[in-house]
């Protein structure tokens, strides 16, 4: 699984992953990768749909493209990352008076009840081993009716790379990545997909889609060998979770 890189900075995670130390790479990397650039951030914005003058939190922000994107569709944006280099290499992409945060989604939230109409959390919580605290703050922050957007590993990729393991186990495991020649190790909670259905449940959180989406338009002429004759490939799971 070496070659799915991720596009999130994500918030509490083990040690392994420490962004601060590979966040100007990792960033390098990203901006046109399949994987960033073609899979997971067109995913997100096409499930956050219309966002014109809704209020978001890009939790788990990294360098800030979705923070970006967002923004140019004509949204409010706040975003926040556990790490500080991060947030430094956001500032730059997005100017310094952008509304960002360095903060840690397994603490309280800088944020008053029902500050935002959407979250979108790009591949942060599958860095987390409890997702009931930041669940439970996501859901806080959030007005009554918004959405939670969110994308974690697709948990059958797991078990495709340790055919080994119990899938129904919340178990940890990392894996070794390059971004832009720079080594770094990223560490994982995987779970089951009928785990983290109820826990959004048990947040107060109604599951309104489940996506496995293709790559976006233009992915299999910038990367034909990568794609081959596929129209989709395991790698992450999305969700839209609305606040009840």
């Amino acid at each position: 699984m070496s070659s799915a890189s991720e596009d999130s900075a994500g918030s509490v995670a083990a040690a392994a992953t420490d962004y601060d130390t590979f966040a100007d790479a990792y960033t390098a990397e990203n901006e046109d990768s399949l994987i960033n650039a073609y899979y997971a951030r067109p995913a997100i914005l096409e499930l956050a749909g219309e966002v014109s003058g809704r209020r978001i939190l890009d939790a788990g922000c990294g360098s800030g493209p979705l923070f970006a994107a967002l923004r140019d569709r004509g949204a409010t944006v706040t975003g926040f990352d556990a790490s500080a280099r991060m947030v430094e290499l956001a500032h730059r992409r997005l100017g310094a008076d952008a509304d960002l945060r360095v903060a840690d989604l397994g603490a309280p939230l800088p944020f008053p009840d029902g500050a935002f109409d959407d979250v979108v959390a790009s591949l942060v919580l599958h860095y987390l081993e409890d997702w009931t605290a930041p669940l439970a703050e996501l859901r806080r922050v959030l007005r009554p009716g918004g959405r939670l957007i969110t994308s974690v590993n697709h948990p059958v990729v797991y078990k495709l790379v340790h055919p080994e393991a119990d899938y129904f186990a919340t178990c940890q495991w990392s894996d070794e990545y390059t971004f832009d020649g720079q080594r770094a190790v990223l560490t994982y909670w995987h779970r089951p997909l009928h785990a983290m259905t109820d826990a959004f449940t048990e947040a107060g959180f109604r599951t309104a889609v489940i996506s496995e989406p293709p790559p976006a338009p233009g992915a299999r002429e910038r990367f034909p060998d990568e794609l081959g004759d596929r129209q989709a490939f395991l790698c992450f799971l999305f969700f839209v979770l609305d606040a009840v």
